[in-house]
């Protein structure tokens, strides 16, 4: 027979945790209706979390089973330092966007990540992340007129001035 394989870094972690989560979740399936019949509203849930919890145990098993992997490898594997970058990236993004608007953190954003991501020149950068800003701003600011953070742009006389030049009303 063939030895265990090694386990992950996290790996353990994260079988116990949709272990439990299936439990919780069979547990409020049956809150649905209880054991009334088959054909009851929490029949199909119920069936449903059951065989989550089984098929989750089963993981649970095999992984507790399987030899650790070698400690240190959990920030190389799971956590490795581009991501970090990213989350603080992310972060930084929802905390400047009321304050400085949309268009100027987005835009940051974007040439910043396509830089970082992308590993190309900066002018490939810049004007991949405008092209996509542009993109997205008339798709969800002008067609689907969905209201963004302003900020420091002013974004009324822009549209204002866009208006004009395609002859819409002032």
């Amino acid at each position: 027979m063939q030895s265990p394989k090694q386990r992950r870094p996290g790996e353990l972690l994260f079988a116990i945790f949709l272990t439990g989560l299936s439990v919780f979740l069979l547990y409020n399936a049956y809150g649905i209706s209880g054991f009334e019949a088959l054909s009851a509203p929490g029949g199909i849930p119920m069936a449903t979390t059951f065989v989550m919890v089984i098929t989750a145990g089963l993981v649970l098993g095999q992984t507790v089973r399987q030899r650790a992997a070698p400690r240190g490898l959990f920030w190389q594997q799971v956590l490795p330092p581009l991501v970090l970058v990213m989350m603080a990236m992310l972060l930084a993004y929802a905390l400047l966007l009321k304050p400085l608007g949309f268009l100027p953190v987005s835009a940051l954003f974007l040439i910043v990540s396509i830089q970082i991501l992308g590993k190309q020149g900066w002018a490939f950068s810049i004007a991949t992340g405008l092209f996509s800003l542009l993109i997205i701003y008339l798709t969800f600011r002008i067609v689907f007129t969905v209201l963004m953070p302003v900020g420091i742009v002013p974004e009324g006389a822009l549209l204002a001035w866009l208006r004009a030049l395609f002859g819409g009303a002032p």
